[in-house]
């Protein structure tokens, strides 16, 4: 692949325009043009600023041998400890630091209820994999059960509460960055 057209599919990626990016590399759009359309070549500087404004580096820019990974194995999972009495969490992928995501499954015995999170960055999205939940956001409870999602800027104090006394409940949580 040309280093203009994967400039290209990298800023597209990020959802940036080209004037958002040369803004962002003190370049000029003009050159973020021609530089895509493989029409000039960039100085190891000027690639370096670019890089940069796009959140990455020359090594990963150039490690087109190394394989992502795909697939995330169940026995790969990372349990996720320090959880109150009643809380299981494990995270599904790991080096989710790359990709901005955090995708957890949560399991809640009977009446258990996830620790409050703080207002933060982002936003959350769920779906409840068993059971029937309240999700409680700034003291106000919505209600969902197997089958219904969620979604929810992270502007918010939140937690998640199993309301059965008898079932447990289990929900697919990714918080996104």
């Amino acid at each position: 692949m040309k280093i203009g057209e994967k400039l290209k599919k990298l800023r597209l990626s990020r959802g940036l325009t080209q004037e958002e990016l040369a803004v962002r590399a003190d370049l000029t759009r003009g050159f973020i043009s021609q530089l895509e359309r493989d029409l000039t070549s960039p100085t190891l500087e000027s690639l370096e600023m670019i890089l940069r404004a796009l959140g990455t580096n020359l090594k990963e820019f150039f490690s087109d041998f190394e394989e992502k990974k795909i697939i995330y194995k169940k026995s790969e999972r990372v349990p996720i400890y320090d959880t109150p009495d009643g809380v299981k969490e494990e995270l599904l992928m790991t080096d989710t630091e790359v990709k901005k995501i955090e995708p957890i499954i949560v399991e809640l015995d009977p009446l258990a209820k996830t620790e409050e999170e703080n207002y933060h960055e982002g936003s959350e999205f769920g779906y409840v994999l068993e059971g029937n939940i309240e999700l409680w956001l700034d003291d106000v409870k919505h209600k969902a059960k197997t089958g219904d999602s969620f979604y929810f800027k992270s502007d918010k104090i939140h937690y998640i509460k199993n309301s059965s006394k008898k079932k447990k409940a289990k929900i697919l949580w990714i918080e996104i960055q």
